[in-house]
């Protein structure tokens, strides 16, 4: 699986939220298909089949960009030094 961008990854989780959260308050057959659309995309994205599975991974491909930004941080601090 190619790793998403954490831009684009956390773009996408935020789409997923507010389309979420809008199709809760007053679902339409727009907020449906908006839904379907944003939930796919975080599929494709995670290379997971439901949004379940999805959002799991997407916590952990965060995760995972958090430790390489930290390992980051902690060798130039080493190289600085």
């Amino acid at each position: 699986m190619i790793l998403p961008a954490e831009r684009e990854l956390r773009s996408v989780l935020a789409r997923f939220a507010d389309t979420r959260i809008e199709h809760d308050v007053r679902p339409t057959g727009r907020t449906s298909r908006a839904l379907d659309d944003v939930t796919y995309t975080l599929c494709v994205m995670t290379g997971s089949r439901t949004a379940e599975q999805a959002l799991l991974a997407a916590d952990d491909l965060l995760e995972q960009f958090g430790a390489d930004r930290e390992g980051v941080t902690q060798a130039d601090e080493t190289l600085a030094a």
